[in-house]
């Protein structure tokens, strides 16, 4: 008798296995006469193509851009990240999307017929949508061809693509077009993107946890976000988890871990100061390369590490003081002498104020622009030592005065330019006339409109950041003129090369003794005057602090040989600040970020030797000799030295109208190109040896 039961017993259950495999089937083709039917009238309804005629539409081109090192700063383009290979992600992150989504996939032939069967039933018993049923291919059809209305034409339409893409695609090809193309929420689209979204870095790098995340958010990208709500991913992930561990994917160990140590979401990466490099790059980028229609990286000249110091740096000062200073904005870059980008940062919140200051935002430079004007006296045939008179002037009704109305009588061009006395750039500007500032200030790259009138000499002409702080460039070099560049190299995902950036300049835009006389006065602007609160140990540093009237724009810009830095600071609004001077909170900033910047770096002199009485102190190769400075070749700009009795920094008196109307000498002059020569100039001084930087780029 047991015998008997036993065998009896696995005969019924064998015998109900194929009535059931029966009746199964028998339902499928049920539903497949219906699908095929209704597919045929919804074909011909519909607007879809001919199936010869259908392609899986090309993904919006991605572009990765990199710093100098190497490390993404950004992505740009309508997706958010470049595409990826299935073989390049870890195995168990598109297994938490089979698991989840459709643990059929590999087996179905595109289609759920029960979900179908579903539909159906459902917008007969009178229900205007459908709910879930979609494999991932029809998801894949769907996000391709079609609208996210959900009726049941549409969930025809999807079924009739996903048949077409199963027979012209492997499943392997189908989930990696899914995983390149479905939205993740917050703007991303594709794992790559969604990846460095949410966890700040790519794919191929995301944990068990991480890929649980990406995978629950297929059921809702923005209500589940983990940006948003942590709470609600790491419940959907948890049962992405359970599914993979039933399906086999990971060991129960592997997701005890998973539960046991959740995802985090990252800060948003597009809050990070890099985004205002980034807009620049793609600004530029279509004058490099033209139209783009693949995923490309751009590698760029950016120190990944300057350019999250000069964000904070500039956010930590005025998070300290912008309120008090009633300071709002504030704008940083700093370039190699060779004119390459290394920091650029275009305002404190780039969540808050997408505007980029730093190449966008025309201000008044005040006193920062007075090397120009005295740049343009020396090429004249005057000198460092050269005496002028710092008295009231006149000139036909405008009155310009110092900073602190106080005047202090014959003083030596290097002194009145360390102390930002006013009165002596307008009679140097007159001097050497207002064109002949003006072409000086082009030749070194100003590229805005500069106002030929007497108020030159005071900054009264709008820049913007990026191109005065690149003229400055031409003093840390020797005197070569450059122009800022941002990308070094663009290659196409496959490795194929469209731009490769070529070591260019303007030539010799100032004379290797004029450059000694310029480092000479600018020195002296940080040991003895108006940024006399600059720290930069064991290097030798030259600048200049700006002021605009009514205290509007504070600005700093400056150099060593290894860098050059410029600080504005001020409003969008163009209200004035609470008396915020260049040599205030613009000089705390360079100071912050120069000294980091500086670090590790062996101290260089400034290029083309220190002029001194009527010579350039240098070596053969145009470094200063070694006994030039007190206590070795390399002075200190912290040395103590008992601050005279000038004003504390430069502030150009307000201007009336007459000193910018064309009556009295005004007008705009157009930019030009850049020229080589330096007109207007009297005494031309010998040349001075060729340094490393027209070695390089000739002059």
């Amino acid at each position: 008798m047991p015998r008997r039961a036993e065998t009896t017993r696995p005969r019924s259950r064998k015998r109900r296995s194929l009535t059931g495999f029966v009746l199964y089937w028998s339902l499928i083709a049920t539903v497949w006469a219906a699908v095929a039917g209704a597919g045929v009238v919804a074909y011909q309804a519909t607007k879809l193509p001919a199936i010869d005629a259908l392609a899986v539409p090309k993904r919006p081109p991605n572009i990765a851009i990199l710093d100098e090192s190497g490390t993404l700063l950004a992505n740009r383009g309508d997706t958010g990240g470049a595409a990826v290979r299935l073989a390049d992600l870890p195995p168990y992150l598109p297994k938490a999307f089979v698991a989840i989504e459709d643990r059929h996939f590999y087996s179905h032939f595109g289609i759920d017929p029960t979900g179908i069967l579903r539909a159906v039933f459902h917008n007969l018993a009178g229900g205007g949508s459908v709910q879930g049923g979609s494999t991932l291919t029809q998801q894949l059809a769907k996000n391709l061809f079609l609208t996210q209305e959900r009726t049941v034409s549409r969930k025809i339409q999807e079924a009739i693509l996903a048949l077409w893409l199963e027979h012209k695609y492997s499943k392997n090809q189908i989930l990696e077009l899914y995983l390149n193309r479905v939205y993740f929420g917050s703007g991303a689209y594709g794992v790559e993107a969604a990846s460095q979204k949410y966890f700040g870095h790519a794919a191929r790098n995301a944990t068990l946890p991480e890929a649980a995340i990406l995978a629950g958010l297929m059921k809702a990208p923005t209500r589940l976000a983990p940006n948003h709500n942590p709470e609600g991913a790491a419940e959907r992930a948890a049962q992405v988890i359970e599914a993979m561990r039933q399906e086999g994917f990971i060991t129960d160990a592997m997701a005890a871990l998973a539960l046991a140590h959740p995802a985090q979401a990252v800060r948003d990466q597009n809050t990070n100061a890099a985004n205002y490099a980034a807009d620049y790059v793609m600004d530029t980028l279509d004058d490099t390369i033209g139209a783009i229609d693949e995923d490309i990286t751009v590698s760029t000249t950016l120190d990944g590490g300057l350019q999250a110091l000069a964000q904070a740096s500039l956010e930590d000062a005025l998070a300290r003081r912008g309120v008090a200073l009633n300071i709002g904005q504030g704008a940083l870059v700093a370039l190699a002498p060779d004119g390459a980008i290394k920091a650029l940062v275009g305002g404190r919140d780039y969540a808050e104020s997408q505007f980029n200051r730093a190449v966008s935002a025309k201000r008044q430079p005040g006193s920062a622009f007075k090397p120009f004007v005295y740049l343009a006296a020396l090429e004249t045939g005057l000198t460092p030592d050269t005496v002028r008179a710092d008295a009231p002037i006149n000139v036909k009704g405008w009155e310009p005065e110092n900073y602190s109305h106080q005047y202090f009588g014959p003083v030596t061009l290097t002194k009145a330019l360390s102390q930002s006395l006013n009165t002596v750039a307008v009679r140097l500007g007159l001097e050497a006339g207002p064109k002949a500032v003006a072409a000086v200030a082009h030749r070194l790259g100003i590229t805005s409109e500069l106002s030929v009138n007497p108020s030159i000499a005071l900054g009264t002409s709008e820049v913007t950041p990026l191109e005065i702080v690149g003229a400055y460039a031409a003093f840390a070099n020797g005197g070569i003129g450059v122009q800022p560049q941002i990308i070094s190299r663009v290659k196409t995902a496959s490795g194929r090369l469209l731009y490769q950036r070529k070591v260019t300049s303007n030539g010799r835009v100032i004379d290797p003794t004029y450059v000694a006389m310029m480092n000479a006065m600018m020195q002296e602007t940080l040991l003895t005057g108006t940024a006399r609160k600059a720290s930069l140990p064991d290097w030798q540093a030259a600048g200049k602090t700006g002021t605009s009237q009514d205290f509007r724009d504070a600005w700093f810009i400056g150099y060593t040989s290894h860098l050059v830095t410029g600080v504005w600071l001020g409003n969008d609004d163009n209200s004035p600040t609470k008396k915020a001077t260049g040599g205030s909170l613009p000089v705390e900033i360079w100071s912050r970020f120069m000294r980091a910047a500086h670090q590790g770096v062996v101290p260089q002199p400034l290029p083309g030797g220190i002029w001194r009485g009527n010579t350039a102190v240098a070596d053969e190769n145009g470094w200063p000799l070694p006994n030039f400075f007190s206590g070795g070749p390399f002075a200190s700009t912290t040395r103590d030295v008992a601050p005279p009795p000038y004003p504390p920094d430069d502030m150009p008196q307000r201007n009336d109208a007459r000193a910018t109307s064309p009556a009295y000498g005004g007008g705009l002059v157009p930019p030009a190109d850049i020229p080589n020569g330096q007109p207007g100039q009297r005494r031309r001084a010998q040349s001075g040896p060729k340094n490393i930087f027209e070695q390089l780029f000739g002059g």
